[in-house]
């Protein structure tokens, strides 16, 4: 066994002279626990709700999306989508064409974006997962339906169960001349909701989820689309689809995963927890200092020890390595713990939700505090805790000798 280990262990579990040193000492295991606990259930807290926001955004987002660089529409026929559909991994691929529209019902507006998509959209979207209210319906043999977002629908104040009042729909004619009114400057269709889906603010005020043949309608177009947005198998290597895809289509195209499509929004996500754990690292910081203390205590109250071991022939790089392997101890215990009850409290919540989030009426996408614990967090909080422990050991340790001559002075 390391004599220095051996040593510390019992220096650690052996009562003091001074009982004021085994209350600082425990104080200090308490306070790197806590805050080592704190830590993981924080970081835990924020994947949960990382993971939820992304699974919203994935049920409206597609693996990948086809756009253009430059310009907006494009013919459809300009993808070549017969050779992405062969490629394998590519399980579906559909037409998208988006414009901005006024809509109307009653004495209601709102300005909403349009999202005219094939056929094959329902097969590769969770938005029917995502339904509050009524069904997710777009088309049946030549008659279109449209499914708005749940704000879209608010500002609209829309009801499912009118079969009378339709929502009317007005986009500027591209290619009518502006005459002695303004309604002849407009396309304008009628159209009736069939649900209302509820899936991110971002995307419940915009969007109106309808037919491309309808949009192309009400805009004047053949074939032309703002995007192609395609739904890749489970387990399939996205990069290099990707990739592939990007020499299909040319550089005249920008072919964009899930990350791309939301970057800035994982950027301040991931922003956002390693401010926390940096905040909650500083406060594990302060609390440490407890170790500095228990260490100076512990060097005071073995100055005869260290005497008999340098007289046996132990050297001071011996006596310091004791020392420093009992604050290592110290904060080892600390953080072992607190893992420990952070990891339990978190598969407590995880488990059973305790914890909510606002009360039996609350309209939150979830119950309780989201959580997801992963192991790199784990291993990520016990390197920094125990960094911070040896650092925090490391100053008795080094001033060992001006501690024990100051102290023969005094004595």
């Amino acid at each position: 066994m390391n004599i220095s280990f051996y040593i510390a262990r019992r220096y650690f579990k052996s009562k003091k002279s001074h009982n004021v040193i085994n209350i600082i000492s425990m104080i200090s295991v308490a306070g790197v626990t806590i805050g080592t606990m704190a830590l993981i259930v924080v970081l835990s807290v924020f994947n949960g709700f990382e993971q939820l926001v992304v699974s919203l955004f994935n049920s409206f987002n597609p693996d990948l999306v086809i756009t253009l660089r430059e310009g907006k529409n494009f013919p459809a026929t300009d993808i070549p989508q017969n050779l992405l559909r062969e490629m394998p991994g590519v399980l579906n691929l559909t037409e998208v064409l988006e414009e901005n529209a006024l809509m109307k019902y009653k004495d209601k507006q709102a300005i909403v974006t349009l999202k005219g998509v094939g056929e094959e959209y329902q097969r590769m979207t969770g938005v029917d997962t995502m339904m509050a209210e009524g069904r997710f319906l777009l088309q049946s043999g030549d008659y279109n339906f449209t499914v708005l977002g749940y704000g879209v629908a608010y500002y609209l104040n829309a009801s499912l169960q009118d079969y009378i009042n339709p929502i009317t729909i007005f986009i500027p004619s591209r290619t009518r001349k502006i005459g002695g009114s303004l309604d002849q400057a407009f396309n304008q269709e009628i159209i009736f909701p069939t649900g209302y889906f509820s899936i991110q603010q971002e995307f419940d005020v915009k969007y109106a989820l309808m037919p491309i043949r309808f949009v192309r309608k009400l805009l004047d177009y053949t074939n032309d689309v703002t995007a192609i947005e395609i739904q890749l198998a489970d387990g399939a290597d996205k990069r290099r689809i990707q990739q592939q895809i990007e020499v299909a289509v040319g550089d005249r195209f920008r072919v964009k995963n899930r990350f791309q499509q939301q970057e800035l929004l994982y950027n301040i996500m991931k922003s956002e927890k390693y401010a926390i754990f940096l905040i909650l690292t500083f406060i594990l910081l302060l609390a440490t200092f407890n170790v500095v203390g228990s260490l100076s205590m512990l060097i005071l109250d073995k100055k005869k020890d260290i005497a008999v071991l340098q007289s046996m022939g132990a050297t001071m790089k011996l006596i310091k390595r004791i020392f420093l392997t009992e604050g290592l101890m110290i904060s080892g215990i600390g953080a072992l713990s607190g893992m420990f009850l952070g990891g339990v409290l978190c598969w407590i919540q995880q488990t059973f939700g305790l914890i909510r989030m606002g009360g039996p009426n609350s309209t939150f996408v979830v119950d309780s505090y989201p959580i997801q614990m992963q192991p790199l967090d784990f291993l990520l909080v016990f390197i920094t805790v125990m960094l911070i422990g040896y650092l925090a050991s490391w100053y008795p340790v080094y001033n060992i000798r001006k501690i024990n001559t100051t102290l023969v002075k005094l004595d």
